[in-house]
């Protein structure tokens, strides 16, 4: 644990304290007649532009974690760490296509959550429940990443780190944690969309002065690059034997030729195709006034992948630099404190400890209101009131905070690193009811839930075999591996296992709704009609219902 620098710790607390004013003003600004309703609380009321969506869906996205996580993975020389910068420029485009009709959706039935829109469109409760379940499951590592994040921060400045005394060691996340929910229970989504303008302000502040500064000081990219080469040779050098037996894996810049690239390829895809099937990512989209404000936002939000890539190259820098550090999650942070004077580490500090508040608050909000739309109200109290639904989200919010902040004191990071990983595999399995439902209603319900079943199933037995590099005994080494049929290796590439687990998936949706189509079992009733997918705020509404398997039409 580092010493307190009381420059740079006074120039974190002044934004910190900042961020949670706006936090709880944020409850006057738009202000509604009541927030007792989860139009208002969990989703802003509906009601935010191009400006406000932008900083919001983008603070959703580039999260503290990502601050931290990318760089560390150039910084241990995982060749594989640029996959983040292609798979957000691939994401844009697919999410101009579909998330436009699915808030089109949304907006015409009053759907809060994406399972919401599953059970109108497939009639089937299990369905929705699993999709409510499965986004549930997928969010709470993904909160507590957050707070990895800022305890990677936090130890740095000089709280923290190890040793016997919590109280030391674990106060400053409490208390962090502690007014990040009050004021999220106070002012609902509008609170992080506050927020969301000081997060990016700061974040696109430090990441382009460092990226200007630290060439000065570093010899140039050129210099830093052949720094950092240089330092992976060395290692893959004195480690060859070590890399030989399996102990260790080789570090570099670009990946190798074969099973390398092709994890990288894979692993942008799946990331590109399951970032927005996230509930929190969906909560932003609809927390927006019109669907043309999405496709804004999918042209404008690529300005972000510029910034993931320069966030990217501080791993690099830090190599230069001669960071050292056991815990490639503190490069960074150790990288501000060396380079740069107190003032402006301070500042680098509050932006990564900010960027985890905006997607924590929208992740707990995104999560509550999955437990209260299709948990709460679908099974337990199913004549809940506006008042009570918004009751439950404030509480369930909460709660899912307090869960995240436990998961993280009580358990190994690695463990809330590995369920990340997990994650996002299991998030890519609902792919098939969410997306392609918005185009057919072909796939039959009960295919959708046994194709959803046998894709998390199978997703998580294939991370759970994957041992860590150098610990052959160990499980959740990783999400991509070779590609396997019934433990039979049929390729050397590697291959993430959300995209197989998803081709699986795919295949028993496929085979069972042609089952179900031949044993003539019922489909359900489609509660949406084709024109919900085309409506704009003040579009009339179309009343009539037309077949249950009818396709809307594609704009």
């Amino acid at each position: 644990m580092n010493d307190v620098d009381p420059v740079a710790l006074s120039v974190f607390l002044f934004f910190f304290l900042l961020v949670t004013v706006l936090g709880f003003l944020a409850a006057r600004w738009r202000k509604a007649e009541t927030l007792d309703n989860l139009d208002e609380w969990g989703l802003g009321g509906r009601s935010f532009g191009t400006f406000v969506a932008w900083f919001l869906i983008g603070g959703d996205i580039y999260t503290a974690y990502t601050f931290i996580a990318v760089p560390a993975l150039l910084y241990a020389g995982n060749a594989t760490g640029f996959f983040a910068v292609p798979y957000t420029i691939v994401l844009y485009p697919i999410i101009f296509i579909f998330l436009p009709r699915l808030w089109s959706v949304s907006h015409r039935r009053s759907y809060v959550t994406p399972a919401d829109f599953v059970q109108g469109r497939f009639d089937s409760r299990a369905l929705s429940l699993a999709i409510a379940f499965t986004g549930i499951l997928a969010t709470l590592p993904y909160i507590a990443l957050q707070l990895v994040g800022i305890q990677a921060v936090l130890d740095v400045i000089g709280f923290g780190g190890e040793g016997d005394n919590w109280f030391k060691k674990d106060l400053p996340l409490f208390i962090a944690f502690a007014l990040l929910a009050a004021y999220t229970y106070s002012s609902g989504l509008r609170a992080p969309a506050l927020i969301a303008f000081v997060k990016d302000t700061l974040i696109y502040l430090v990441i382009i002065v460092a990226v200007i500064y630290l060439p000065t000081q570093l010899g140039g990219w050129s210099g830093i690059f052949d720094s950092a080469s240089k330092a992976f040779g060395s290692f893959n050098k004195d480690s060859a034997d070590t890399i030989a037996s399996g102990g260790a894996a080789p570090k570099g810049l670009i990946p190798g030729i074969g099973a390398s690239q092709w994890a990288y390829a894979s692993l942008s895809l799946g990331s590109a195709l399951a970032l927005f099937m996230y509930p929190h990512s969906v909560t932003a989209v609809l927390s927006t006034k019109n669907r043309n404000i999405i496709r804004r936002n999918a042209a404008l939000l690529p300005a972000y992948s510029f910034l993931l890539g320069l966030l990217a190259l501080l791993g690099i820098a830090a190599v230069a630099a001669g960071i050292k550090v056991d815990n490639a999650q503190l490069a960074i942070p150790q990288l501000f404190e060396q380079e740069f004077s107190p003032w402006f580490a301070g500042l680098a500090f509050a932006a990564i400890v900010i960027g985890a508040f905006v997607p924590a608050a929208i992740m707990s909000i995104a999560a509550a209101n999955l437990w209260t739309r299709n948990i709460y109200k679908a099974f337990i109290n199913p004549g809940a009131t506006d008042a009570q639904e918004a009751k439950q989200s404030k509480l369930a919010s909460l709660l899912v905070k307090f869960g995240a902040l436990l998961f993280v004191l009580a358990l190994p990071k690695d463990f809330a690193i590995n369920l990340q990983l997990l994650g996002g595999i299991w998030i890519l399995q609902t792919l098939p009811a969410i997306v392609i439902g918005l185009y057919t209603r072909w796939f039959h319900r009960y295919a959708l839930l046994a194709g959803w079943a046998i894709g998390m199933a199978w997703g998580t037995i294939a991370a759970y075999n994957k041992p860590s590099v150098g610990k052959p005994d160990s499980h959740f080494g990783g999400s991509v591996g070779p590609l396997e049929v019934f433990g039979i290796d049929i390729s050397d590439n590697l291959i993430y296992f959300g995209l197989t687990a998803l081709v699986l998936n795919l295949l028993v949706a496929v085979i069972g709704t042609f089952v179900c189509r031949a044993l003539d079992v019922d489909a359900g009733t489609d509660d949406t009609h084709p024109t919900d997918y085309l409506a704009d705020a003040g579009d009339p509404e179309v009343v009539d219902r037309l077949d249950p398997l009818s396709t809307p039409p594609v704009d």
